[in-house]
């Protein structure tokens, strides 16, 4: 593709060279994470004349990154952006500013990094000849930097012979594989909350049961690391027949986020723990994230809902239990280190409801209903962050690293 668009670079500019380099490169990612050191290869794509006054296209294509994806996490289609610098000496002294899309493939873990072409341009000023050197990049992996420089000295990749001209500036055409500008995808409608509009249907028989907020500390085991924080959860029901419509809501955003993160990619769910005269758990779960996350706003965990059968006659409690985020492929589990009871319910026995249910599957077993039958999530203000958010080694723990920049393979600390 780059032969072809190189012979079509400018009308004035000759035909287009293309010549591959390779260098030792050190890349130095965000704190905390080891240095790589590695080889790139790039190929730099020019015309072989222009004259003074003609404005050039280069290309810089990665045929070599100088890292694989490490064995810890899917990079994420279009998430990973490169920028760099390309020296023209000789005739003419400049830095040309490089830059690609944040294009690329879904990257598998282990797999080889795939950059995007970069792409310049360079106002020739001079008569003789300009040599193109590849220089300092940076890869921009989800809002974090690796920055890559060479250390040693990097061969010319490419020359172009200037001819004396009339000054004129002229540009060459666009190159033909340049993409169109990717529209932004439009933002998932908030769910509605069937609530809004529920009758209870019961008289005067309390129907809606708001529990206590309470301060829950847990401690989370990531793939990158243990982070120990504590979160304000408060767990809410609604009377649904003779079972309950539980809502789990994290209040108080504790926490921006370190980095974008792409939508659909982060889901939340929990293990509510019985107490009192009933036993076992119910699972509820959240959507993922309907929009992408800016680096910089509040990371926000939705409403997790689900369905609760009582399996006794009597008070039965409700407390947060383990939770666990599904994020890019990645688990990361938080356990409450000691857990407070949110809210306490008079409830009826029930058929196959959660009475000694606990981990089992068969009798009693525990309900595992998540928004059907229960609540939507209402999307509403008092949503709050986990605090469980921290960073280790640069990045967002309870993400399970979701936030990362390429490196080499080693042992995970």
């Amino acid at each position: 593709m780059l032969g072809g668009a190189g012979a079509l670079l400018g009308l004035t500019a000759g035909p287009a060279q293309a010549a591959e380099v390779s260098f030792a490169t050190h890349c130095v990612p965000p704190a905390g994470i080891d240095p790589v050191d590695g080889t790139t290869k790039v190929e730099i794509t020019a015309p072989a004349t222009a004259k003074v006054g003609d404005t050039v296209d280069v290309v810089w294509k990665f045929v070599q990154a100088a890292s694989k994806n490490p064995d810890i996490i899917d990079l994420p289609a279009d998430s990973v952006q490169p920028s760099g610098t390309l020296k023209a000496a000789g005739a003419q002294a400049a830095s040309i500013a490089m830059q690609g899309e944040r294009k690329n493939p879904a990257i598998p873990k282990g797999a080889a990094m795939v950059l995007s072409d970069m792409k310049g341009t360079l106002k020739l000023t001079a008569p003789g000849e300009v040599t193109l050197t590849p220089d300092a990049y940076t890869v921009n992996a989800m809002s974090t930097d690796t920055k890559c420089t060479p250390t040693e000295t990097v061969q010319k990749a490419a020359t172009i012979e200037v001819s004396p001209g009339d000054g004129g500036s002229s540009s060459t055409p666009p190159d033909p594989t340049d993409s169109a500008s990717q529209p932004s995808s439009p933002s998932a409608p908030e769910p509605s909350d069937p609530s809004a509009s529920a009758s209870d249907g019961t008289g005067s028989e309390q129907s809606d049961f708001t529990g206590k907020e309470v301060d829950i500390p847990y401690t989370c085991q990531s793939p990158i690391g243990e982070k120990k924080a504590t979160s304000p959860i408060q767990i809410n029901a609604k009377k649904n027949g003779g079972s309950y419509d539980l809502t789990v809501q994290f209040k108080k955003s504790v926490m921006d986020s370190p980095a974008d993160i792409p939508k659909d990619s982060v889901k939340p769910s929990m293990e509510v723990v019985l107490g009192g005269a009933d036993k076992g758990s119910v699972h509820v779960e959240g959507p993922t994230n309907s929009e992408d996350i800016k680096s910089g706003d509040p990371i926000e965990i939705p409403d997790l809902t689900g369905t609760y059968k009582p399996g006794a006659d009597g008070s039965s409690t409700l407390s947060p239990g383990v939770l666990t985020i599904n994020a890019l492929g990645t688990t990361t589990t938080c356990k409450p280190d000691k857990t407070e009871v949110s809210l306490t319910l008079d409830t009826s026995a029930q058929a196959s409801g959660a009475s000694g249910g606990g981990s089992s599957t068969s009798g009693g077993g525990t309900s595992s209903s998540s928004s059907n039958g229960g609540l939507a999530a209402t999307g509403s203000d008092d949503h709050g962050a986990l605090k469980a958010l921290g960073l280790v080694a640069g990045t967002a723990v309870l993400l399970g690293g979701a936030v990362f920049t390429f490196m080499p393979k080693r042992r995970v600390r």
